[in-house]
């Protein structure tokens, strides 16, 4: 038998146990958008539910409602980047491409602040 290969997931160990806090854009029963810790954009916001939920493709029909409710917190948060900014990018990580293994949206603005490492972009460095 393989042993199940744990991920790291700081959302369910640090965010939302309250290990780690946030400054909280909205709560919902299911979801929660609140500023990135380490934001890669002028503005950064995460979406996550509440419930572990691998990613994107692991969503299931059970989780519809849950699916349901993120969707409509990423609507009011983009649209409040919108009515602040003018603009906003919406997006998911799959596979390889996802460092935290549990579904996050990111909401942002901006330029970005931070390279592929998480490194602050040079002209960030001295603000």
């Amino acid at each position: 038998m393989m042993a199940e290969q744990k991920w790291e997931d700081f959302y369910c160990d640090e965010v939302l146990t309250g290990k780690t806090q946030v400054e909280k854009v909205l709560e919902t029963e299911h979801s929660l958008a609140f500023y990135h810790t380490r934001p890669y954009y002028e503005v950064h916001i995460i979406v996550i539910p509440k419930k572990h939920i691998l990613s994107f493709l692991a969503v299931t029909i059970e989780e519809t409602d849950i699916m349901v409710d993120v969707l409509q917190v990423i609507r009011q948060v983009a649209a409040k980047l919108e009515n602040e900014h003018g603009a906003c990018t919406i997006s998911t990580n799959i596979g390889s491409y996802q460092s935290n293994k549990h579904m996050h949206w990111h909401v942002h603005y901006g330029a970005r602040i931070r390279d592929e490492q998480g490194r602050l972009l040079n002209d960030q460095q001295a603000k």
